[in-house]
């Protein structure tokens, strides 16, 4: 290994980049956790710190301390295919990252149509007593309790894919939702005459507390209510997981709407929705959905779907513990509290670019 080029022997940034073969941005991010970085990059930075014993005091200290911190990761349940599968490589690059800051990521699963296990995943939590927590919320009431206990333990929280407005939540990652919402009611109408909309929703928990798409179902209603006043907006309820009921279901909703040639669902489960078109030859309907699961795909480039919003949640997961993990070791605050993801609009012209 060759030797420092500072006249003093000190080792510096500008060495470990120089011997790496890397910017001093990219060995900047890997020593203080600013950002992503390839797995590659990453281990020629440390492969060269290690080399060279180079040890920056915060650096240094958090080695020496092998303080191990638990961020626990509180997610759905989820079956291949799934909007949760999405999270899974962001939350695995996290993890790994993060080890070497003394920073153990721990996922803990629940069931999002059932508020008791939601309870039991937010109680396993705080029995880690963790130094931090991501969440994804799905019961308001109960992510508000949770978010109360938390703030009394002094353990900072962070918001992905939706939020629950408190005044505690560290940061948040994830689209803007009534926005997203304003978004698709403009894409859906295209700014032509438009008669009656279907939104498509999931049949949830028997008690109806879990709503996660409220916000943006919110700025879908209000777009229309400004541009599209006369149009009749109805809401349809579906259970994903009984295709029988949802060909009942909707046969029983297009007899009596006869006249809806728009339909929307604010979830990543439209694919649920071109199945009964394709399977009835109602193709001509204008159809926008969320989210790139691979059968959401697939309904775009038949054409049954005509658009799709989409994002990265496995950058929100990845950017939420890289938050917590620079709060937890570096005492670092966030830049910003709400970080909004972009929202990009998938067509069966561009789906295989993205």
């Amino acid at each position: 290994m060759e030797k420092p080029m500072n006249p003093d022997g000190k080792i510096t940034i500008k060495d470990v980049a120089r011997l790496s073969g890397l910017s001093k941005g990219t060995v900047d991010r890997v020593i203080h956790n600013r950002g992503e970085v390839s797995k590659k990059s990453y281990d020629k930075v440390m492969k060269v710190i290690e080399e060279l014993g180079y040890e920056p005091n915060i650096f240094a200290s958090m080695l020496a301390s092998r303080k191990e911190h638990i961020v626990a990761a509180i997610l759905p349940f989820y079956e291949k295919g799934e909007f949760w599968e999405l999270l899974e490589e962001g939350l695995r690059r996290a993890a790994e990252a993060e080890k070497t800051f003394g920073v153990k990521v721990v996922r803990i699963g629940y069931n999002q149509y059932d508020l008791e296990s939601f309870r039991e995943a937010c109680e396993e939590a705080l029995g880690m007593n963790p130094s931090g927590v991501v969440i994804a919320p799905m019961f308001k009431n109960d992510t508000l309790s949770f978010a109360g206990a938390l703030r009394e333990k002094d353990i900072p929280y962070v918001f992905i894919d939706s939020k629950i407005e408190d005044d505690g939540y560290l940061a948040y990652y994830g689209m803007p939702m009534y926005q997203s919402g304003y978004l698709c009611a403009y894409l859906l109408s295209g700014g032509r005459e438009i008669g009656d909309v279907a939104i498509i929703r999931i049949r949830r928990d028997k008690n109806s507390q879990s709503d996660p798409t409220i916000n943006r179902r919110a700025g879908f209603m209000d777009y229309f209510a400004e541009h599209y006043p006369d149009s009749e907006v109805s809401n349809v309820f579906i259970d994903p997981h009984d295709p029988e009921s949802i060909d009942s279901t909707l046969d029983v909703f297009f007899k009596e709407h006869p006249d809806v040639r728009h339909i929307v669902m604010f979830n990543s489960r439209i694919h649920l929705v071109a199945a009964y078109l394709e399977k009835h030859g109602m193709e001509s309907c204008r159809v926008i959905g969320f989210d790139n699961l691979e059968r959401n795909l697939s309904a775009l480039r038949r054409g049954t779907v005509d658009m799709l919003i989409t994002q990265h949640p496995d950058e929100q997961v990845y950017n939420a513990i890289s938050t917590l993990s620079d709060k937890i070791v570096l005492k670092k605050e966030p830049q910003h509290k709400d970080n909004f993801m972009h929202m990009d609009i998938l067509t069966r012209y561009n789906v295989d670019y993205y």
